[in-house]
């Protein structure tokens, strides 16, 4: 992975989770990584465990915002938007409320993020454009109608910046694993024990069984996807949503 040496990396909702996990990895090999949301906090908590990871405060719902962040970082090589929400109701008893801040975080904030990057990418070399989606986005799932939406935007998003930039050096593609085994997870085993009396093994094997393997995937397998993304070879993988979900279909 000697080609991200000197690589600038920003990554969205970077202070936990996955974002955390890939931002760890990207600095390994050698990337400047900075990573962005909110609060600032666990951003400086991350950046704190390694000397090539920096912090850069920003809400990605907000387009003064996201243009501020891209002009205080400079041009990024690699942009990844990771930074995102879910919450689970039936439709029938889902408040507009709660759809607009489903589309706001997941869908609006991957707009405004690319939308910023492929400014600062104008006339670039050689760029990358990553989104993290989710397999909710590719088959939906039953009690999370405006999360799947969102998510099923973000890949729709993907292919159509693919094919604007196909003759250039950016590519575009996401990454759309299954439950993972991070903070987002544990919040939504939260939300099944509440509403059903479940306990939480229960409802984590739940989970676990939307998987042909049974289990949660890693974010480590999700950070591995996106360095290939980035590494010499990886050219021609554009406007792809790559599931990563032990064959879930």
């Amino acid at each position: 992975m000697s080609a991200l040496k000197g690589k600038t990396v920003l990554i969205t909702g970077g202070g936990t989770g996955l974002g955390a996990d890939m931002a760890r990895r990207f600095a390994d090999q050698g990337a400047r990584v900075w990573v962005a949301g909110r609060p600032a906090a666990t951003l400086e908590a991350v950046a704190s465990g390694h000397s090539e990871i920096h912090a850069v405060e920003a809400d990605v719902t907000d387009a003064a915002a996201v243009d501020a962040m891209f002009d205080f970082i400079d041009r990024p090589d690699i942009v990844i938007a990771n930074a995102g929400a879910s919450a689970s109701a039936p439709l029938a008893r889902t408040a507009l409320g709660d759809w607009q801040a489903m589309i706001d975080v997941n869908l609006t904030g991957t707009f405004l993020t690319f939308r910023s990057a492929l400014r600062h990418l104008k006339d670039a070399p050689w760029g990358r454009l990553i989104a993290v989606a989710s397999t909710a986005g590719l088959k939906g799932y039953a009690y999370v109608a405006p999360y799947s939406a969102a998510e099923r935007g973000v890949v729709g998003l993907v292919r159509a910046l693919a094919l604007e930039t196909a003759q250039s050096g950016i590519t575009v593609n996401a990454l759309c694993p299954g439950f993972l085994d991070t903070e987002m997870t544990d919040c939504s085993i939260a939300n099944i024990v509440e509403k059903t009396g479940m306990t939480s093994d229960k409802a984590r094997a739940a989970l676990e069984k939307n998987s042909p393997q049974r289990r949660l995937i890693q974010p480590s397998e999700v950070s591995a996807a996106a360095l290939w993304l980035c590494a010499q070879g990886s050219e021609g993988i554009t406007g792809q949503a790559i599931s990563i979900s032990g064959g879930e279909t």
